[in-house]
C-alpha cells in the first residue's frame, strides 16, 4: 500500500457531522463530530518534540475545540495516526515523529510500523521507560508518561 498517497487522498474531509444517537451523545459529550484529514494527524504528530509525548486523545481534543466540534471521530482517529506512521516509514525524507504517539494511558501501538518493539526501542533511546503490563495479553506502555506529555 501506499500510504502516503492515502495520507494525502481527498476524503472530503475536515467536516462536521451531526450524531443523533442519544447514546453517542451522552457517550462523546455532544453531538458535533469532527473528521479530521489524515494529514492533519501528520502535521500534529510532526510537532511533538524530542523526548516529549502526546496521546492519540489529546490530538482528538485539539481538532475539537478548534473546530467548534464537541468531539473527533474516535475511529478514523485510530486509522489515520496509523497511515501518518506507516507514510512516514515509507519516506526516506520528511519523518513524522510517529513512535511519540501514544494510545490513550499512554500505552504503545502495535499497529504502528515495527509493532511495539519498535516503538520501545524509539521510545527508550529518548530516554523513557517502557513497563509492561497483563498476565497474559501483554500490553506495554511508556512509564509516567504523563510527565513527558506535549501540550497542543
Amino acid at each position: 500500500k501506499n500510504f502516503n498517497a492515502m495520507l494525502h487522498k481527498d476524503t472530503g474531509m475536515p467536516k462536521i457531522q451531526i450524531v443523533t444517537d442519544p447514546a453517542s451523545i451522552q457517550k462523546y459529550g455532544g453531538e458535533k463530530m469532527y473528521f479530521a484529514p489524515p494529514f492533519a494527524y501528520d502535521e500534529v504528530m510532526k510537532r511533538v518534540p524530542y523526548g516529549q509525548v502526546i496521546t492519540v486523545g489529546m490530538i482528538r481534543e485539539y481538532f475539537a475545540r478548534n473546530n467548534n466540534a464537541d468531539f473527533t471521530d474516535p475511529i478514523t482517529a485510530g486509522i489515520f495516526t496509523s497511515i501518518a506512521a506507516w507514510a512516514s516509514y515509507q519516506r526516506t525524507v520528511d519523518e513524522t515523529p510517529y513512535w511519540r504517539t501514544l494510545k490513550a494511558h499512554g500505552e504503545l501501538n502495535p499497529k504502528y510500523p515495527g509493532g511495539v518493539e519498535e516503538q520501545r526501542r524509539m521510545l527508550e533511546a529518548e530516554g523513557h521507560e517502557i513497563v509492561c503490563r497483563g498476565r497474559k495479553n501483554f500490553r506495554y506502555y511508556v512509564k509516567n508518561y504523563e510527565d513527558a506529555l506535549y501540550t497542543l
